[in-house]
């Protein structure tokens, strides 16, 4: 009995860190293959910036991330994936 009440409040101890992952890359390429320089040019971004969202090196703002889905005619859930894994 206490070997469970231990586990389980080590189990309660265990920190998580939110991952976002994205298809941003898979969307361009199903769109006409536009360029990131295209797409960063569309959105009046940096093509740094396209890439390094599509690298997972920078999450974008809640603007940007609207209007990625509204040019790809997409919900902003079908590009960005939020996972939930254990440090």
């Amino acid at each position: 009995m206490y070997i469970l009440i231990y586990i389980v409040l080590e189990a309660l101890k265990m920190e998580y860190k939110n991952v976002l992952e994205n298809k941003l890359r898979e969307f361009r390429f199903n769109r006409d293959q536009i360029t990131q320089e295209e797409l960063a040019d569309t959105l009046g971004v940096s093509r740094q910036t396209i890439l390094a969202i599509e690298h997972g090196k920078f999450n974008p703002s809640v603007v940007l991330a609207l209007r990625l889905a509204r040019f790809f005619g997409a919900r902003v859930e079908e590009i960005f994936i939020l996972r939930e894994e254990m440090k």
